[in-house]
């Protein structure tokens, strides 16, 4: 008998090869159609919650990635102009017996290189790298994809883990485009050595009205990883990620930050170098699964990253869809339908948190205050309790 037509992945980003390898974990085929022809992963730092933690031990990868993660002992949230800490929430050894699974800090660029020394050992797994997916089209029994020059792949299901400027999704749903969120990001990676006050072994976060700041170490404890999240009205990168910064608009966004951080930061310093993106948000689709095509991750349901959750969610819906397309059989599209199903509520409910989280994060005066004293006031461990939900997740299969 032929063997079956390996399943079509457009994107070869962390979810991408992550849900290749969850397919070759259950012996299912896959080709991840990449458009770039060394494939990265954009960003800086990944914080990984024991939920992400659990989708990377889903994936046999857990052990490759571990000494290369760091294992934070909390968040500490700093009020920005004065430099209190407001409060220490655990996460080391508290948050891995509270839910089976470590609290982890990375590189993403450590991350993707793990998912992907993992896929390139698999048999089943073919990368294809420089394929930019033109147009997509489908029939009862395939999904079909093109690239600009005309060559054509056809396999039994197209994911489209294409991100948040999704080809797939644009052939799905043409009407649904990312809009800017009013706000913009700016990240650097900093030697551990010239960090100060940020060098800690927790994640640092530091509040303030118009903007926030998190840190946290990576790379064996040897860079500190920096995003600054401030609001901004204007769209300057468009669909960019990894645009240079300007110094002069970094500096305005840290103002009204204790000097302490802004010294540390430094954006002046000519051997730093600091990336922009505008921060997008995505109209809620009506479906992310048309026949034998699905959308996965950021391509479905990209998150902003108040609750650092987007690369998580991705992780999780391999680990999800994997599981279903292996027990589906010939029923491709009945497998997809019940994918989204299975993640959409939890989406919901992780966007809507993160949206949130947002709000209390740019909190101005009197509003900060009380948040302020709610900080100050609760124990760590009972503000950290509230987030059971995200971090207690199982794949439905240790749960059925």
């Amino acid at each position: 008998m032929t063997a079956p037509a390996p399943i079509l992945i457009a994107g070869g980003g962390i979810g991408g090869m992550a849900l290749a390898l969850a397919l070759a974990r259950r012996g299912i085929r896959s080709t991840v159609l990449e458009r770039q022809q060394t494939p990265t992963a954009a960003g800086a730092g990944i914080q990984l919650g024991p939920n992400g933690v659990r989708a990377l031990q889903c994936l046999g990868v857990a052990e490759a990635l571990r000494p290369w993660a760091g294992v934070p002992e909390a968040i500490e949230v700093m009020a920005g102009g004065s430099g209190r800490r407001l409060s220490r929430l655990p996460l080391g050894a508290w948050i891995a017996a509270r839910h089976g699974a470590p609290y982890w800090v990375a590189h993403r660029g450590d991350l993707h290189a793990v998912l992907a020394e993992a896929a390139a050992g698999e048999p089943l797994i073919e990368l294809r790298t420089g394929f930019e997916v033109a147009s997509v089209a489908q029939t009862t029994g395939a999904a079909i994809v093109a690239d600009p020059a005309g060559e054509r792949l056809t396999g039994p299901i197209l994911v489209g883990a294409d991100g948040l400027w999704s080809a797939v999704r644009g052939a799905l749903a043409p009407a649904s485009a990312p809009r800017t969120a009013g706000a913009a990001a700016t990240r650097t990676v900093i030697p551990a050595g010239q960090a100060e006050a940020l060098a800690t072994e927790a994640v640092g976060v530091w509040l303030s009205p118009e903007a926030h700041v998190v840190h946290y170490p990576v790379r064996q404890g040897k860079e500190i990883a920096v995003v600054v999240i401030a609001r901004d009205g204007e769209a300057r990168q468009g669909r960019g990620w990894d645009a240079g910064a300007d110094a002069g608009r970094l500096q305005h966004r840290l103002a009204g930050f204790h000097p302490s951080l802004v010294q540390a930061l430094d954006p002046g310093r000519g051997d730093r170098v600091w990336r922009e993106w505008t921060l997008h948000a995505l109209p809620r689709l009506t479906a992310w699964a048309q026949g034998r095509i699905v959308l996965l991750g950021d391509a479905a349901h990209p998150l902003l990253p108040y609750l650092a959750q987007g690369g998580a969610l991705a992780l999780e819906d391999a680990v999800v869809l994997a599981d279903g397309l292996r027990r589906a059989g010939p029923d491709a599209p009945g497998a997809l339908a019940r994918f989204q199903a299975l993640r959409a509520a939890r989406v919901r409910r992780v966007q809507a948190a993160s949206l949130r989280q947002g709000r209390i994060y740019h909190l101005a005066a009197p509003a900060s205050w009380a948040r302020d004293a709610v900080l100050a006031l609760a124990p760590g461990a009972w503000l950290m309790a509230g987030y059971d939900w995200l971090y207690a997740w199982r794949p439905p299969s240790e749960t059925a």
